[in-house]
């Protein structure tokens, strides 16, 4: 007999130490995973702060834009002058898509009519396209 309760104890002692580490496993585990949360969570605030910053970073040049396109400091000059070719472009090519969605393209581009594009309309999206626009129509 004294051979079997020799075997239950070490039985007894061997499942206690293995709860023992799962205990410990299980709280470092759980440790890790707040650590982990945290920091997904820090990292997901982090990205929201800089989109904010590239909004208001855009949202400016726009207003400086808007107030200062035609007497723009030497700095900006060339860009707010890129910018108005590249809004002259857009209206063209709108022009050139209304012509095509009225009769195919047979009439002339009405570039000389068409108002132009704010840059709140176009400068903030590259998915924004016509395509699927029919809001003027």
């Amino acid at each position: 007999m004294a051979n079997y309760d020799d075997l239950k104890k070490k039985a007894k002692d061997a499942l206690e130490t293995i709860a023992d580490v799962s205990v410990e496993a299980y709280k470092l585990a759980e440790e890790k995973a707040k650590v982990f949360a945290r920091k997904a969570k820090l990292n997901a605030e982090i990205s929201r702060e800089k989109a904010t910053i590239r909004k208001l970073k855009l949202d400016i040049g726009g207003v400086y834009y808007d107030l200062h396109k035609d007497d723009a400091d030497d700095a900006l000059k060339e860009l707010c002058a890129s910018i108005t070719a590249s809004l002259d472009s857009i209206a063209a090519k709108r022009c050139e898509l209304e012509d095509l969605k009225r009769n195919g393209g047979d009439d002339e581009c009405c570039a000389e009519t068409e108002e132009e594009p704010t840059p709140e309309d176009d400068g903030g999206s590259d998915s924004d396209d016509d395509e699927g626009d029919n809001s003027d129509e």
